[in-house]
């Protein structure tokens, strides 16, 4: 609590356990525009006088607070919970804290009010002086239709001729509470000891789907340019293009990342760097900076975002190299160090040292990179390996990036330690991928999501499920088949609001390197493929995402209830909006049948009997509160995706 001003008297009031609070606020919770934001505290004092609250809030460049009410969540007698919302309209920095005081006429109130119902014979003479008392003061500085009702009030309290019965009624009537409650004033008003902040983002930082590829394997950036109106079609908000600048040509890596490349061998696109120019260059044999530009305006036009990855490495041609050394690590014998995350060794890139003395200049290179792909219409972009670099630096970054323009979003490739996957988040990055990929069973699921729906990380981390990247090819899909892709493909976009598949995907791709390897034989990341857009997968892809947009209660995590199948292959979930239920039985096991009772608990609020629609068949079934026989065959009906109608 802040402290007493001179000459005031110690705060009585105490506020608590505020939330939506990150870290006593030295970060921000998030939200997107639209949002209701549910703001709670304990909030009590001494004695037992009775108390009000408001939430107040300012919007990002606001000049003044703005009021919600807050009231008791737990109507119990020592009840201290209190809450309140308000709707954020606008992304942004916004604030909010609370406020509460002493509401001294609902104290008199309601004394007066028992006393008049005991009916004790009682000369409340004093009672009534007290409540002239505190009318007069709300008058000082009262107007309008309450300060109406307090004069009207008064006057009987002060007619000597009025009878008790008409000072008791003009005392408790519900005119002159709700004047006051408007007019007096606020005694003893604490707020929290500083405002709260809270970061809006556009609506597309919480909900999309993304498609990934790799533009060399497409025909380059005007071939990309050209499939926007069918990527769109699909229900892709994203489309995220895998590196693009010019590549390396010393220590190029060949296909399969093997040591030496044949002269016809592209390079790895993560090996950034050369002759033709660094991260803010195109390789001349995708395109232009003329075609970025033009292909983010297509990519708007159909209501979607071009998303850059944006890797902080370089290759050992990248010009920096030259012009700038001291921003790369060097060993005493002048060789540079390769980059590697064992088992995986990258000899073809090298790190920047973020513990150079000239981090201020690295800093400021970096934040030109990328303000120079925003000013080109770049509002996404995937950050490879963040957590590699310093948290200060992102946390820098981010803010300054969204000072010139509050929409970017950054997705954090992050597959590391949970607390700097979360701190990460924390600091500004808007999305995080997660261990999702590794997630397979209905128990590994079921306690990773609701870790992410339920925990304090619903405040700040929003989730990105992609079932695979370029990366990670999971055994579970390498021995699972089809069965397996279309199933971690519905259970990415139906837990989690975002989800992305990578191109290939809808092919059902699954060959590694080697056995017990996440890597895929022949990678996209070595060598050119001709792509094109016409998987198998691709009319389950569209309809899923129509089924999303349709569906209010896909488009949130925190709403994942996870059901009893009494069956440990069957994953139940239910999610719920108000007006909009959709419950997901997936086949966990790709290779068998199974079966069981899906439970459906009395707590969703729905009718002892309902119908629901299969959203992939059109199929009507009659449900009901309890147990619902469900068989699901991984060889034709593999997932239910079921809408209660």
């Amino acid at each position: 609590m802040p402290a007493a001003k001179r000459n005031e008297p110690p705060r009585r009031i105490r506020i608590a356990h505020p939330v939506p609070v990150i870290d006593g606020g030295r970060y921000a919770a998030k939200r997107t525009v639209g949002d209701t934001v549910a703001v709670e505290a304990d909030i009590f004092r001494d004695g037992h006088e009775k108390l009000r609250a408001v939430a107040k809030y300012k919007a990002p460049g606001g000049r003044r607070w703005l009021e919600a009410q807050m009231t008791h969540l737990d109507p119990h007698i020592n009840g201290v919970r209190w809450g309140g919302s308000f709707a954020v309209e606008t992304p942004g920095s916004w604030q909010f804290t609370i406020e509460a005081w002493t509401d001294v006429f609902a104290t008199w109130h309601d004394e007066l009010r028992r006393k008049v119902e005991a009916d004790l014979g009682e000369d409340l003479s004093g009672e009534l002086s007290e409540g002239v008392v505190l009318l007069e003061r709300a008058l000082e500085k009262c107007k309008g239709d309450a300060r109406t009702s307090i004069l009207h009030a008064h006057a009987v309290l002060k007619d000597p001729g009025s009878s008790l019965q008409a000072k008791y009624d003009a005392a408790l009537g519900p005119e002159l509470f709700s004047a006051m409650e408007q007019a007096q004033p606020r005694r003893g008003a604490t707020t929290l000891e500083k405002p709260i902040p809270l970061e809006v983002d556009r609506v597309k930082a919480r909900f999309g789907a993304w498609y990934e590829l790799f533009p060399r394997s497409w025909g380059g950036l005007k071939a990309v340019e050209a499939l926007v109106p069918d990527i769109a079609g699909l229900g892709f908000d994203v489309l995220y293009l895998l590196p693009i600048h010019p590549i390396g040509r010393n220590k190029r890596k060949g296909r399969n990342n093997s040591l030496v490349a044949r002269p016809d061998d592209p390079g790895s696109p993560y090996a950034i760097g050369a002759e033709e120019g660094g991260h803010d260059a195109v390789h001349p044999e995708l395109g232009t900076q003329q075609d970025v530009v033009d292909l983010c305006a297509t990519a708007h036009r159909h209501g979607m975002d071009v998303c850059f990855d944006l890797a902080l490495n370089a290759s050992a041609d990248h010009p920096w190299l030259t012009e700038h050394p001291e921003w790369f690590q060097q060993r005493p014998d002048g060789t540079l160090k390769y980059a590697e995350n064992p088992p995986k060794r990258y000899q073809d890139i090298y790190n920047f040292n973020w513990d150079t003395e000239a981090w201020e200049s690295l800093w400021q290179a970096w934040l030109g990179i990328v303000l120079h792909w925003v000013g080109a219409g770049v509002k996404f972009f995937r950050v490879d390996n963040p957590h590699t670099k310093p948290f200060a630096f992102w946390e820098w970054l981010i803010k300054e990036v969204h000072q010139v323009d509050r929409d970017v979003v950054f997705l954090a490739e992050a597959f590391t330690k949970r607390a700097v996957m979360q701190e990460l988040a924390k600091l500004g990055f808007t999305q995080s991928y997660t261990y999702f990929t590794w997630k397979n069973s209905r128990w590994e699921l079921t306690e990773y999501v609701s870790e992410l729906a339920t925990s304090e990380e619903k405040e700040y981390f929003r989730p990105n499920f992609f079932p695979v990247t370029p990366d990670i090819l999971h055994a579970y899909l390498v021995h699972g088949g089809e069965p397996a892709f279309v199933t971690r493909l519905v259970l990415a976009a139906t837990l989690s609001p975002s989800y992305g598949i990578y191109s290939g995907y809808e092919n059902f791709e699954n060959v590694p390197v080697r056995e017990g390897s996440e890597e895929y034989l022949n990678s996209e990341k070595y060598e050119i493929r001709e792509r094109r857009l016409d998987g198998p997968l691709l009319p389950m892809i569209r309809r899923l995402n129509d089924i999303r947009r349709e569906n209010p209660a896909l488009q949130r995590l925190s709403n994942v209830r996870f059901l009893d199948a009494q069956n440990d292959n069957l994953l139940v979930y239910a999610k719920q909006e108000p007006g909009n239920t959709i419950i997901v039985v997936a086949n966990v096991d790709p290779h068998n049948p199974q079966e069981g009772l899906v439970v459906i608990p009395a707590q969703l609020g729905l009718p002892p009997v309902f119908t629901v629609e299969d959203q992939f068949t059109g199929e009507h079934f009659d449900w009901r509160i309890g147990g619902n026989y469900v068989r699901l065959d991984p060889t034709w009906n593999k997932i239910h995706l079921l809408k209660v109608l």
